[in-house]
């Protein structure tokens, strides 16, 4: 994720944390200090957040490893200040498979929230009654954690996107309906909840009108993103590749890419020798390399290393997923070493938006309609 550096790895997962993780520990100390609060009340502000967010990262750990579990591999977890994020390859379409991942890291807080509770009642002194400073959220270090780690159950529970209890949702749906249809119903309940959050923070906390839009805009995200895996799901590379286009010798000079550039619309260009791919020239390292190295420089000193290579068979909707992560907005498509094809973001969103010309049902056609503007815009944007 931009703007994080790596702090080491955790169940070989990278850890990473964002620049502005450390800002918020500087604003806990100067706050406290602000407040005319001792330094140790500082110092255990800002250890608490610390420890606060050691729960949010194992929580993030347990949805990579119940993930791991069923072959879902986790590129890495980030530390933010509004929380943690892990990003897993994929979400796993099986109902049962996402309800263990999703559920995972809530049971993660059940289980540190139940230990904290039961070392805290016993090294108060066993007098068969709850312990009075464990019944408050008061009290000191251990009991602030404890009642924290019960709020992020309860918060990471409510059925609303891009919270676990909205993919808890979509998987009890989902087993009783498409995987689309338990989406967007759960993106409903969620985008319902957040209109509800934001209209109990103009009358109250200003605190849910961040939390409502927070919500609203994450169900919406991810209904978008399962109309997207739907309609390509079905579809290859080779159904939305383009065919025609001018390939470059690797010592063709920038200015003759330069001049395909300006007088037609292709904007990558692959580099052939004899017959075999080489590598891919985008517009974007292209300009890049004639800033740095002039005009009458080799092509080959214009590659784009991001480039992404598939195979006719390739699912489109991995594909797309690939490019829509990935610095350059366009795949080559070969077989062995011989270039068969482009693909790019724009040629998807054309492909779906010739798909809602001719479906016969509108809602389909609708929806394909929706994505391929979407995908076509992204390419113009890019």
């Amino acid at each position: 994720m931009g703007g994080s550096a790596r702090v080491g790895k955790l169940a070989g997962i990278d850890l990473f944390i964002h620049w502005t993780f450390p800002l918020l520990l500087a604003w806990i100390a100067i706050s406290h200090v602000m407040q005319g609060d001792s330094v140790g009340v500082a110092v255990e502000g800002v250890v608490f957040v610390c420890l606060l967010f050691a729960c949010v990262v194992l929580h993030e750990l347990g949805h990579a490893l119940a993930a791991r579990r069923y072959g879902v591999p986790t590129r890495d977890i980030t530390l933010l200040p509004i929380g943690g994020v892990a990003r897993l390859e994929r979400i796993p379409e099986e109902p049962r498979q996402e309800l263990v991942i999703a559920i995972a890291g809530p049971l993660v807080n059940v289980v540190i929230a139940a230990g904290l509770f039961a070392f805290l009642f016993l090294a108060s002194g066993y007098t068969g009654a709850l312990p009075e400073e464990l019944v408050g959220v008061g009290g000191n270090l251990l009991v602030k954690l404890m009642w924290v780690n019960v709020a992020l159950v309860v918060f990471n529970m409510l059925p609303a996107f891009p919270m676990d209890g909205g993919r808890v949702l979509r998987a009890l749906l989902a087993t009783r309906m498409s995987y689309s249809r338990a989406t967007e119903i759960a993106a409903r309940v969620g985008q319902t909840m957040a209109v509800g959050f934001a209209l109990l923070g103009l009358f109250g906390n200003p605190l849910l009108l961040f939390i409502a839009i927070f919500v609203y805009l994450g169900a919406g995200a991810e209904a978008q993103a399962a109309a997207t895996k739907s309609l390509l799901r079905g579809y290859t590379a080779g159904d939305a590749m383009m065919t025609r286009f001018r390939t470059f010798p690797s010592d063709a000079s920038l200015k003759q890419l330069t001049d395909e550039l300006l007088a037609g619309t292709q904007d990558a260009f692959p580099l052939v020798d004899d017959g075999a791919y080489r590598a891919l020239v985008t517009r974007a390292s292209l300009l890049a390399a004639i800033a740095e190295v002039g005009p009458d420089a080799r092509a080959d000193t214009a590659i784009d290393s991001s480039t992404i290579r598939a195979g006719r068979g390739t699912s489109l909707d991995k594909l797309a997923d690939s490019l829509s992560e990935s610095t350059s907005n366009t795949a080559v498509v070969l077989d062995g070493e011989q270039l068969i094809g482009l693909v790019s973001t724009e040629n998807v969103g054309e492909m779906l938006l010739v798909r809602a010309a001719t479906s016969p049902q509108r809602g389909d056609s609708e929806a394909a309609q929706r994505v391929g503007d979407r995908f076509v815009k992204t390419a113009a944007a890019s």
